[in-house]
């Protein structure tokens, strides 16, 4: 084999400031968009993104060459800044510092995809797989 084969999933979820329902409909499908482009641009490939108006989940197949958290705080770093200069500039938007990181079996992709996908389906029906959902509180340095 001349260069590395590598199949590894990981499920990142994070939240909006003290949970607040920042994420709204106005902005959710650009700041998808470039959640999706700031994967690519990372060297992983988006396998889905979704979330409610306080959280965000993204699959990813992930490239070894960058580390899983420095990813996410490009992604996180990079959407709140277009957000709040570009989608809406002068408005408060802001992600919490925690994040939640799952790794995920080949077998396991198309079901978390799916979960991923059906985010508001899943909230409103209160149908939630609890591992898949860290709740994050504020931390007390932010």
């Amino acid at each position: 084999m001349r260069a590395p084969f590598t199949q590894l999933y990981i499920h990142y979820v994070w939240a909006a400031w003290d949970r607040e329902p920042l994420v709204t409909s106005q902005i959710e499908r650009p700041m998808y968009a470039f959640i999706l482009a700031k994967t690519r641009e990372l060297r992983c490939v988006p396998v889905a993104v979704g979330g409610t108006m306080d959280h965000v989940h993204l699959l990813v197949r992930w490239t070894p060459t960058v580390t899983v958290a420095d990813f996410i705080g490009e992604v996180k770093g990079a959407s709140s800044h277009f957000v709040a200069h570009q989608l809406l500039p002068g408005a408060f938007f802001k992600w919490q510092g925690a994040y939640g990181a799952f790794t995920v079996s080949r077998e396991q992709v198309e079901r978390v995809r799916r979960y991923i996908e059906q985010q508001k389906h899943h909230h409103t029906r209160q149908t939630v797989v609890p591992a898949w959902e860290p709740t994050f509180s504020r931390t007390p340095s932010e």
